[in-house]
């Protein structure tokens, strides 16, 4: 049994309400984290230089080629333990991460051995960036309004890099990253244009409700101001 099989939609801690619909689902690519994320390769280089390093050291002072290999093999060992560990983590946590794009919000549900999910409604997404990568994947960070913040520490790696004090929530490592940036803005697009139009209704309406106040609290015999339709035949 899955450690997500509670959850009623895929990637989402609870059905989505009546007329709210999921428009993208995706998860970052383990390679891409494994990468970016927890840095194997740039560990691999680390690793290989200091193999290279020793065992030219031990040469240039008389060792012999095949005593030097021997000598640096907990080194290769240790370096073959520590990419591992680093690939099994970033392949985990692809595999417990799914991002969610309805039309009303992002979703990212992630967490290797206690799942959580955040909802981030569009209200207060302030703006959304992207960067792209040769191979078409990317990430997406999201810029959230004033006065709205993540744990960084709680949201990793699911976050964009550096960013402390005022972290932002990141879809991070998705394969075609651009499509799915095009996707987020035409949602927070038709988001956007949906609140303006419910406000101006709102407005309307308040104005609308305010005059028939004003219309039934003025006293039966009071002259109004109101121009009113011409009377047929009048002098």
């Amino acid at each position: 049994m899955s450690e997500f099989a509670f959850e009623p939609i895929h990637g989402l801690p609870e059905n989505l309400p009546p007329g709210e619909a999921l428009r993208w689902q995706g998860a970052p690519h383990w390679r891409v984290l494994a990468r970016r994320a927890f840095y194997v390769r740039t560990v691999a280089i680390y690793f290989g230089l200091l193999i290279l390093l020793r065992l030219a050291l031990l040469i240039t002072g008389g060792v012999s080629f095949q005593e030097a290999v021997l000598s640096i093999l907990w080194l290769g060992t240790l370096a073959l333990l520590a990419i591992a560990i680093l690939t099994l983590l970033a392949w985990l946590y692809s595999r417990s991460t799914v991002y969610s794009i309805t039309d009303r919000r992002v979703v990212i549900r992630f967490g290797v051995a206690l799942p959580m999910a955040v909802n981030i409604p569009f209200k207060i997404i302030e703006s959304a960036g992207l960067r792209t990568y040769p191979d078409g994947s990317g990430d997406i960070p999201l810029v959230l309004g004033d006065g709205q913040k993540v744990n960084y520490l709680i949201m990793w790696p699911n976050v964009r890099p550096w960013r402390f004090s005022n972290a932002q929530p990141m879809l991070r490592g998705i394969p075609e990253a651009a499509k799915v940036a095009e996707i987020l803005a035409e949602a927070l697009k038709s988001a956007a244009a949906e609140t303006a139009e419910d406000a101006e209704d709102a407005e309307v309406s308040s104005e609308q409700s305010k005059d028939a106040n004003r219309e039934a609290s003025r006293p039966s015999g009071e002259p109004s101001l109101e121009p009113s339709p011409a009377k047929a035949g009048g002098q």
